[in-house]
């Protein structure tokens, strides 16, 4: 009896600590005209993402000469990326199949706390990345001592930790919120700023645990990535010949350029004020960093890098191969 009773009173405070349970996640707007349209445009993009990054990291797996540090973090950076956009795009697909837009309080948080700690996750691999790509230009001498195997995974190891603590932390307080009558979502994933703007109860904590583990996530890392290349640029410039400075500028442009779009965007986003009339740019540069950034890289590091370029043209060429002598012995 008494088991009972309490069990009342907490389904009670349940009740009365939230009376929603569910979130409309607008997306793109009214579009449902466009619904089978924009299913196989995002499944073709979805598909890209995964077959291009999960590729590289097969190639740095399987070619040996690809064993370096460089392309340990790129592999990592591309197995990272194929889940950032699998928190998202899913479920985006099924519902423009279902025209369901709902998902649950619980759904939202955790589509959140995934994305978000993968977010935070690869602002530190591209310091990281960074930091590769100074020591292999300023520091080559030392290079191979100080970027052994074990601090490639203590580095990785380290990317991936921080990056969950400071998202656990953040999630573990937007659970708490009450969220009373709001429930639409302009957006076509479950932010944390949306979400906490839905919530009736007093989110000023919150909102300064989110400056706060924004400003470790984020503002660190970037600035690492900046120093880093002011040092590389710097030391490029010093080298006497044309050719010794397009060389060593090929090995770090890559990287440069991918950090380039995901910062700019992802700055855009955080710091532009939010109103009204950039809603829908706001919208745009998400998708930029969010879904764009990891179709676009396996590309940029692929076409502009000649051993990624020359170990996919062994790797066909070996299939291929294989699959022709399979034909012959099948039918000779």
């Amino acid at each position: 009896m008494c088991y009972l009773q309490m069990h009342h009173v907490e389904n009670s405070e349940w009740q009365n600590r939230t009376d929603v349970t569910r979130f409309i996640l607008l997306g793109f707007g009214n579009a449902e005209d466009l619904n089978v349209l924009l299913f196989l445009l995002f499944l073709a993009i979805y598909l890209v993402i995964l077959s291009g990054n999960l590729l590289l990291v097969v190639l740095v797996m399987v070619e040996q000469h690809l064993h370096t540090p460089m392309y340990f973090f790129l592999a990592n950076l591309s197995f990272l990326e194929s889940c950032y956009t699998s928190t998202i795009l899913p479920r985006m697909l099924a519902s423009f199949v279902t025209r369901d837009k709902s998902i649950s309080l619980l759904g939202c948080v955790l589509q959140m706390h995934f994305f978000s700690t993968l977010g935070a996750t690869e602002c530190y691999l591209f310091a990281v990345m960074s930091y590769d790509r100074y020591l292999a230009i300023c520091k080559p001498l030392h290079y191979a001592i100080l970027m052994n195997e074990r601090m490639c995974i203590l580095l990785v190891a380290v990317s991936w930790v921080i990056g969950l603590l400071l998202i656990t932390v953040l999630t573990s307080l937007l659970s708490q919120l009450n969220f009373c009558s709001r429930y639409t979502i302009d957006h076509f994933f479950c932010d944390f700023t949306p979400i906490v703007r839905l919530s009736c109860s007093d989110t000023h904590i919150v909102e300064m645990a989110a400056f706060i583990t924004s400003s470790l996530g984020i503002l660190p890392t970037f600035l690492i990535t900046v120093a880093s290349y002011v040092f590389i640029i710097t030391t490029i410039l010093k080298i006497p010949s044309i050719t010794g400075r397009q060389k060593a500028f090929s090995t770090c442009s890559s990287h440069l350029t991918v950090v380039s779009i995901f910062y700019g965007s992802l700055m855009f986003v955080y710091v532009f004020p939010t109103m009204e009339k950039v809603k829908d740019l706001n919208k745009i540069f998400s998708f930029l960093y969010a879904v764009l950034t990891p179709m676009v890289n396996p590309f940029i590091y692929s076409l502009r890098n000649q051993e990624v370029k020359s170990s996919l043209r062994k790797t066909v060429l070996s299939v291929l191969g294989v699959f022709c002598d399979t034909k012959e012995i099948i039918h000779p």
